[in-house]
Protein backbone atom coordinates (compact mmCIF):
# COMPACT_ATOMS: atom_id res chain seq x y z
CA UNK A 1 0.00 0.00 0.00
CA UNK A 2 1.26 3.06 -0.51
CA UNK A 3 1.48 5.78 1.79
CA UNK A 4 -0.41 8.84 1.70
CA UNK A 5 2.31 11.66 2.23
CA UNK A 6 2.93 14.98 1.02
CA UNK A 7 6.02 14.57 -0.08
CA UNK A 8 6.21 12.47 -3.71
CA UNK A 9 9.82 11.21 -5.56
CA UNK A 10 9.81 13.95 -7.79
CA UNK A 11 9.80 12.72 -11.33
CA UNK A 12 12.50 14.38 -13.33
CA UNK A 13 14.83 13.58 -10.41
CA UNK A 14 18.66 14.70 -10.85
CA UNK A 15 21.44 14.53 -8.02
CA UNK A 16 23.89 16.38 -9.03
CA UNK A 17 21.95 19.32 -11.22
CA UNK A 18 19.75 19.25 -7.08
CA UNK A 19 23.69 19.49 -5.38
CA UNK A 20 24.58 22.24 -7.68
CA UNK A 21 21.61 24.38 -7.16
CA UNK A 22 22.38 23.76 -3.20
CA UNK A 23 25.96 24.78 -3.29
CA UNK A 24 25.00 27.80 -5.39
CA UNK A 25 22.27 28.66 -2.48
CA UNK A 26 24.78 28.52 -0.33
CA UNK A 27 28.03 30.57 -2.28
CA UNK A 28 28.76 33.73 -2.16
CA UNK A 29 27.44 36.15 0.52
CA UNK A 30 24.23 35.70 1.99
CA UNK A 31 22.27 32.48 1.55
CA UNK A 32 19.13 31.86 -0.52
CA UNK A 33 17.09 30.08 1.70
CA UNK A 34 14.03 30.30 -0.77
CA UNK A 35 15.93 27.88 -2.85
CA UNK A 36 16.72 25.43 -0.44
CA UNK A 37 13.43 25.29 1.16
CA UNK A 38 11.90 24.41 -2.74
CA UNK A 39 13.79 22.15 -3.30
CA UNK A 40 14.57 19.86 -0.07
CA UNK A 41 10.65 20.16 0.95
CA UNK A 42 10.06 19.10 -3.01
CA UNK A 43 12.11 15.84 -2.89
CA UNK A 44 11.96 12.51 -0.97
CA UNK A 45 14.10 11.03 2.05
CA UNK A 46 15.72 8.41 -0.47
CA UNK A 47 16.18 11.30 -3.36
CA UNK A 48 17.76 13.70 -0.01
CA UNK A 49 20.50 10.89 0.42
CA UNK A 50 21.12 11.01 -3.40
CA UNK A 51 21.81 14.64 -3.51
CA UNK A 52 23.85 14.34 -0.60
CA UNK A 53 26.16 11.95 -1.93
CA UNK A 54 26.54 13.80 -5.21
CA UNK A 55 27.23 17.04 -3.13
CA UNK A 56 30.60 15.12 -1.17
CA UNK A 57 31.27 13.88 -4.77
CA UNK A 58 31.29 17.54 -6.71
CA UNK A 59 32.68 19.15 -3.95
CA UNK A 60 33.85 17.14 -1.73
CA UNK A 61 32.07 18.77 1.22
CA UNK A 62 29.11 17.84 3.11
CA UNK A 63 26.22 19.11 2.93
CA UNK A 64 24.47 18.47 5.82
CA UNK A 65 27.52 20.16 7.71
CA UNK A 66 27.32 23.17 4.95
CA UNK A 67 23.55 23.49 5.80
CA UNK A 68 23.94 24.09 9.09
CA UNK A 69 27.16 26.69 8.83
CA UNK A 70 24.04 28.50 6.75
CA UNK A 71 21.31 28.35 8.22
CA UNK A 72 19.72 28.89 12.29
CA UNK A 73 17.31 27.53 14.41
CA UNK A 74 14.55 26.04 13.89
CA UNK A 75 14.72 26.44 10.12
CA UNK A 76 18.49 24.69 10.63
CA UNK A 77 16.59 21.72 13.21
CA UNK A 78 13.87 21.32 10.36
CA UNK A 79 16.47 21.19 7.47
CA UNK A 80 18.62 18.86 9.23
CA UNK A 81 15.74 16.32 10.10
CA UNK A 82 14.76 16.27 6.55
CA UNK A 83 18.32 15.21 5.78
CA UNK A 84 18.53 12.82 7.56
CA UNK A 85 17.28 8.80 6.59
CA UNK A 86 13.90 8.11 8.96
CA UNK A 87 15.06 5.05 10.67
CA UNK A 88 18.29 6.87 11.89
CA UNK A 89 15.94 10.26 12.78
CA UNK A 90 14.22 8.12 14.98
CA UNK A 91 17.42 6.56 16.37
CA UNK A 92 19.24 9.88 16.87
CA UNK A 93 15.47 11.02 18.93
CA UNK A 94 15.61 8.14 21.00
CA UNK A 95 19.21 8.63 22.00
CA UNK A 96 18.58 12.22 22.86
CA UNK A 97 15.77 11.49 24.72
CA UNK A 98 17.23 8.95 26.87
CA UNK A 99 20.82 10.46 27.25
CA UNK A 100 20.09 14.24 27.71
CA UNK A 101 19.47 15.68 30.84
CA UNK A 102 16.26 13.96 32.28
CA UNK A 103 14.27 11.65 29.96
CA UNK A 104 12.46 13.12 27.41
CA UNK A 105 9.16 10.72 27.85
CA UNK A 106 7.24 12.23 25.20
CA UNK A 107 9.91 10.80 22.40
CA UNK A 108 10.12 7.50 23.43
CA UNK A 109 6.26 7.42 23.94
CA UNK A 110 5.31 8.68 20.42
CA UNK A 111 7.83 6.42 18.96
CA UNK A 112 7.31 3.33 20.31
CA UNK A 113 3.60 3.16 20.28
CA UNK A 114 3.02 4.86 16.37
CA UNK A 115 5.76 2.81 14.44
CA UNK A 116 5.64 -0.76 12.99
CA UNK A 117 7.20 -3.82 14.58
CA UNK A 118 9.83 -3.87 11.60
CA UNK A 119 10.10 -0.07 12.30
CA UNK A 120 10.47 -1.06 16.16
CA UNK A 121 12.78 -4.25 14.78
CA UNK A 122 14.78 -1.69 12.31
CA UNK A 123 15.41 0.79 14.89
CA UNK A 124 16.25 -1.41 17.69
CA UNK A 125 19.09 -2.64 14.73
CA UNK A 126 19.86 0.61 13.88
CA UNK A 127 20.92 2.04 16.88
CA UNK A 128 22.69 -0.94 18.14
CA UNK A 129 24.90 -0.21 14.65
CA UNK A 130 25.14 3.63 15.47
CA UNK A 131 25.72 3.99 19.32
CA UNK A 132 27.56 0.54 20.14
CA UNK A 133 24.72 -0.07 22.56
CA UNK A 134 21.53 -1.73 23.37
CA UNK A 135 18.50 0.23 23.07
CA UNK A 136 15.99 -2.22 25.55
CA UNK A 137 19.27 -1.34 28.18
CA UNK A 138 19.37 2.01 27.77
CA UNK A 139 15.76 2.72 28.28
CA UNK A 140 15.56 0.12 30.97
CA UNK A 141 18.40 2.20 32.38
CA UNK A 142 16.73 5.36 32.23
CA UNK A 143 13.10 4.47 33.15
CA UNK A 144 11.26 2.54 36.27
CA UNK A 145 7.47 1.03 36.94
CA UNK A 146 5.20 -0.44 34.79
CA UNK A 147 6.13 2.44 32.17
CA UNK A 148 9.35 0.86 32.12
CA UNK A 149 7.68 -2.38 31.21
CA UNK A 150 5.33 -1.39 28.69
CA UNK A 151 8.37 -0.04 26.94
CA UNK A 152 10.12 -2.98 27.10
CA UNK A 153 6.96 -4.75 25.52
CA UNK A 154 6.73 -2.20 22.51
CA UNK A 155 10.59 -2.91 21.98
CA UNK A 156 9.84 -6.35 21.49
CA UNK A 157 7.87 -5.68 18.32
CA UNK A 158 6.04 -8.81 18.99
CA UNK A 159 2.47 -7.76 18.89
CA UNK A 160 -0.23 -10.99 17.83
CA UNK A 161 -0.98 -11.09 14.36
CA UNK A 162 -4.63 -10.49 13.10
CA UNK A 163 -7.97 -10.79 15.39
CA UNK A 164 -8.76 -13.66 18.00
CA UNK A 165 -12.05 -13.70 17.82
CA UNK A 166 -12.65 -16.27 21.30
CA UNK A 167 -10.48 -13.50 23.41
CA UNK A 168 -12.11 -10.35 22.24
CA UNK A 169 -15.09 -10.33 25.26
CA UNK A 170 -12.41 -12.22 27.91
CA UNK A 171 -9.74 -8.65 27.30
CA UNK A 172 -12.36 -6.85 27.76
CA UNK A 173 -13.60 -8.39 30.46
CA UNK A 174 -9.85 -8.51 31.97
CA UNK A 175 -9.36 -4.68 31.48
CA UNK A 176 -13.37 -4.02 33.13
CA UNK A 177 -12.00 -6.06 36.29
CA UNK A 178 -8.52 -4.29 36.22
CA UNK A 179 -9.89 -1.02 36.36
CA UNK A 180 -13.75 0.44 36.43
CA UNK A 181 -15.32 -2.80 38.37
CA UNK A 182 -13.07 -3.14 41.03
CA UNK A 183 -11.45 -0.68 44.12
CA UNK A 184 -7.69 0.04 42.66
CA UNK A 185 -5.82 -0.76 39.36
CA UNK A 186 -4.34 -3.48 38.44
CA UNK A 187 -1.81 -1.94 35.87
CA UNK A 188 -0.08 -5.69 35.04
CA UNK A 189 -3.46 -6.54 33.11
CA UNK A 190 -3.88 -3.10 31.01
CA UNK A 191 0.75 -3.01 30.27
CA UNK A 192 -0.17 -7.24 29.07
CA UNK A 193 -3.16 -7.01 26.82
CA UNK A 194 -2.53 -3.35 25.47
CA UNK A 195 1.01 -4.08 24.64
CA UNK A 196 0.73 -7.37 23.03
CA UNK A 197 -2.72 -7.65 21.11
CA UNK A 198 -2.57 -6.15 17.44
CA UNK A 199 -3.93 -3.65 16.64
CA UNK A 200 -7.39 -4.63 14.72
CA UNK A 201 -7.62 -7.09 18.07
CA UNK A 202 -7.77 -3.81 20.17
CA UNK A 203 -10.42 -2.04 18.59
CA UNK A 204 -12.71 -4.96 18.66
CA UNK A 205 -12.22 -4.78 22.12
CA UNK A 206 -12.35 -1.23 22.59
CA UNK A 207 -15.84 -1.99 21.42
CA UNK A 208 -16.89 -4.35 23.64
CA UNK A 209 -15.53 -2.35 26.05
CA UNK A 210 -17.83 0.60 25.62
CA UNK A 211 -20.76 -1.89 26.08
CA UNK A 212 -19.54 -3.25 29.13
CA UNK A 213 -18.44 -0.52 31.14
CA UNK A 214 -20.31 2.43 29.47
CA UNK A 215 -17.14 4.28 28.88
CA UNK A 216 -14.49 4.48 26.15
CA UNK A 217 -11.00 2.54 26.53
CA UNK A 218 -9.11 6.17 26.68
CA UNK A 219 -11.73 7.63 30.06
CA UNK A 220 -10.86 4.68 31.68
CA UNK A 221 -7.19 4.63 30.76
CA UNK A 222 -7.25 8.26 32.29
CA UNK A 223 -9.56 7.59 35.43
CA UNK A 224 -7.53 4.49 36.49
CA UNK A 225 -3.71 5.54 36.09
CA UNK A 226 -1.37 8.50 35.92
CA UNK A 227 2.62 9.85 35.07
CA UNK A 228 4.05 8.34 32.39
CA UNK A 229 1.95 5.27 32.05
CA UNK A 230 -0.80 6.63 31.65
CA UNK A 231 0.19 8.63 28.76
CA UNK A 232 2.30 5.36 27.36
CA UNK A 233 -1.54 3.46 27.43
CA UNK A 234 -3.02 6.57 26.05
CA UNK A 235 -0.88 6.91 23.36
CA UNK A 236 -1.11 3.11 22.43
CA UNK A 237 -5.33 2.70 22.12
CA UNK A 238 -4.87 6.27 20.32
CA UNK A 239 -2.42 4.59 17.63
CA UNK A 240 -4.32 1.54 17.76
CA UNK A 241 -7.55 3.37 16.73
CA UNK A 242 -6.12 5.24 14.35
CA UNK A 243 -2.21 6.55 13.98
CA UNK A 244 -3.29 9.77 11.41
CA UNK A 245 -5.21 10.62 14.04
CA UNK A 246 -2.96 10.29 16.88
CA UNK A 247 -0.41 12.43 15.03
CA UNK A 248 -2.85 14.97 14.02
CA UNK A 249 -3.68 15.43 17.74
CA UNK A 250 -0.44 16.08 18.63
CA UNK A 251 0.29 18.53 16.22
CA UNK A 252 -3.06 20.50 17.52
CA UNK A 253 -1.58 20.24 20.74
CA UNK A 254 2.05 21.31 20.28
CA UNK A 255 0.39 24.74 18.53
CA UNK A 256 -2.08 25.25 21.18
CA UNK A 257 -1.69 27.20 24.54
CA UNK A 258 0.51 29.53 25.30
CA UNK A 259 3.71 29.58 22.79
CA UNK A 260 4.23 26.53 20.11
CA UNK A 261 6.06 23.34 21.05
CA UNK A 262 8.33 23.63 17.73
CA UNK A 263 10.64 19.99 18.39
CA UNK A 264 7.30 18.04 18.51
CA UNK A 265 5.96 19.99 15.30
CA UNK A 266 9.61 19.40 13.55
CA UNK A 267 9.53 15.99 14.70
CA UNK A 268 6.03 15.07 12.86
CA UNK A 269 6.27 16.48 10.05
CA UNK A 270 9.68 15.59 9.26
CA UNK A 271 9.14 11.86 9.98
CA UNK A 272 5.36 11.70 8.59
CA UNK A 273 5.37 14.01 5.75
CA UNK A 274 6.13 10.87 3.62
CA UNK A 275 3.76 8.36 5.23
CA UNK A 276 0.51 9.92 6.38
CA UNK A 277 0.40 12.98 6.34
CA UNK A 278 -2.46 13.42 3.84
CA UNK A 279 -4.56 11.28 6.39
CA UNK A 280 -3.38 13.32 9.53
CA UNK A 281 -4.78 16.59 7.56
CA UNK A 282 -8.15 14.54 7.01
CA UNK A 283 -8.27 13.85 10.62
CA UNK A 284 -7.39 17.39 11.90
CA UNK A 285 -9.62 18.98 9.93
CA UNK A 286 -12.40 16.54 11.26
CA UNK A 287 -11.34 16.48 15.06
CA UNK A 288 -10.55 20.10 15.06
CA UNK A 289 -12.65 21.65 12.32
CA UNK A 290 -10.12 23.81 10.80
CA UNK A 291 -7.17 23.16 8.69
CA UNK A 292 -3.95 21.75 9.84
CA UNK A 293 -2.43 24.15 6.71
CA UNK A 294 -3.92 27.50 8.63
CA UNK A 295 -2.85 26.44 12.17
CA UNK A 296 0.30 26.26 11.03
CA UNK A 297 1.05 29.63 9.29
CA UNK A 298 -0.88 31.30 12.51
CA UNK A 299 1.56 29.45 14.84
CA UNK A 300 4.93 30.26 13.43
CA UNK A 301 6.99 32.83 11.02
CA UNK A 302 9.78 33.17 8.28
CA UNK A 303 11.33 30.12 6.23
CA UNK A 304 10.79 27.94 9.06
CA UNK A 305 7.18 28.88 8.42
CA UNK A 306 7.52 28.13 4.61
CA UNK A 307 9.08 24.93 5.14
CA UNK A 308 6.69 23.31 7.43
CA UNK A 309 3.90 24.70 5.30
CA UNK A 310 5.48 23.34 2.03
CA UNK A 311 5.92 20.07 3.54
CA UNK A 312 1.76 19.66 4.90
CA UNK A 313 1.69 19.95 1.36
CA UNK A 314 -1.60 22.18 0.83
CA UNK A 315 -4.37 24.04 2.80
CA UNK A 316 -7.73 21.64 3.56
CA UNK A 317 -9.73 24.74 4.15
Amino acid sequence: MAGRGSVRASGNFNANQDAETLYKAMKGLGTDEDSIIKLLTSRSNSQRQQIKAAYKTLHGKDLVGDLQGELGGKFETLVVALMTPPILYDVTLLRNAIKGAGTDEKVLIEILSSRTAQQVKDITAAYRQEFDADLEEDVTGDTSGHFRRLLVILLQASRQQGVQEGNIETDAQTLFSAGEKNYGTDEDQFITILGNRSAEHLRRVFAAYMKLAGYEMEESVKRETSGGLRDLLLAVVKCARSVPAYFAETLYYSMSGAGTDDQTLIRVMASRSEVDMLDIRADYRRLFAKSLYSTIQGDTCGDYRKAILLLCGGDDA
